[in-house]
């Protein structure tokens, strides 16, 4: 069978890991009991929290991390594959990573991804972000196997940066991912945009769960999770910023059936930057 029922839990995470803890595990059981096999949940599902000092002071390593394992306890209980988009946690180095998980249906951890480019940003409204500050970046794209579904991990502000996504779709991955927290600005900016054009280039779902709302730290995100088809098509989206769970049925037979129709994937070809003069040249010779 190649069709899945997937689920985009959106959330609005406070300065609080219980609480969010909380309410993740409500929307999750909420979507396992619309039938989801494949639950994604945001970027920062445990904590958005601006002050690093109190970051730090909030969260654990991934070992002791209370919210990873009782979302762990979760996935094998309700028999799915759980996708956190992404953890806030301490690492061995005193320094803090943006990590995504897969978790089984037995509550194993089947892959897991540290977010790779860092929004360090200054936007037009005035708001400052460095995540390099706090984040140390993840070095290896990871392609993870959910029960026959190929995920290629991302998060957020990856996806402006398309040769990552390549990356996957060289790999032959069926779903790309980007849950995120993106600020109200860039949202209503380019979200739409740039979810359907990495699925259109790679010839694959992008599932896509978002923060969305005022959050207790004071900024504001654009919701809107989304799941988009292989031929860029939106199949689900969250219809604003409130929390809740979105439901799509995805059908891996159009992976192929978009890379056949399109084989931008197979015509691909490498090349190099070179001046007008040498381009000339190499023409003549």
């Amino acid at each position: 069978m190649t069709v899945r029922r997937v689920a985009v839990v959106q959330l609005r995470s406070s300065r609080d890991p219980a609480a969010n803890l909380a309410a993740t595990e409500a929307l999750v059981r909420d979507a396992a009991a619309a039938g989801a096999s494949f639950v994604q949940t945001p970027e920062m599902t445990n904590i958005l929290e601006r002050s690093r000092e109190d970051l730090f002071a909030k969260i654990a390593l991934e070992k002791d991390d209370a919210f990873l394992a009782r979302m762990r306890v979760v996935a094998a209980e309700l028999k799915i594959h759980l996708h956190l988009g992404s953890l806030a946690l301490k690492r061995s180095d005193g320094q803090v990573a943006n990590r995504a998980f897969v978790i089984g249906p037995d509550g194993g951890i089947l892959g897991s991804y540290d977010k790779i480019h860092m929004f360090d940003v200054d936007l037009a409204n005035g708001e400052s972000w460095r995540e390099s500050a706090t984040y140390t970046p993840g070095t290896d794209a990871v392609v993870v196997d959910a029960g026959g579904l190929s995920v290629g991990l991302g998060i957020c502000y990856d996806i402006r940066f398309p040769h990552l996504f390549r990356a996957y779709g060289h790999a032959g991955v069926d779903v790309i991912t980007a849950p995120a927290a993106f600020t109200r600005q860039t949202g209503e900016a380019h979200w739409h945009v740039l979810q359907r054009a990495r699925a259109i280039e790679n010839g694959c779902y992008l599932i896509s769960a978002a923060q969305g709302g005022l959050h207790e730290d004071g900024r504001e995100t654009f919701g809107h999770s989304i799941v988009v088809d292989p031929w860029g098509r939106v199949v689900a989206e969250a219809a604003s910023d409130e929390l809740g769970v979105t439901i799509a049925d995805i059908d891996t037979a159009e992976v192929a059936a978009a890379r056949g129709r399109i084989p931008g994937l197979k015509n691909d070809r490498p090349f190099g930057v070179v001046t007008a003069e040498r381009a000339r040249l190499r023409s003549l010779g």
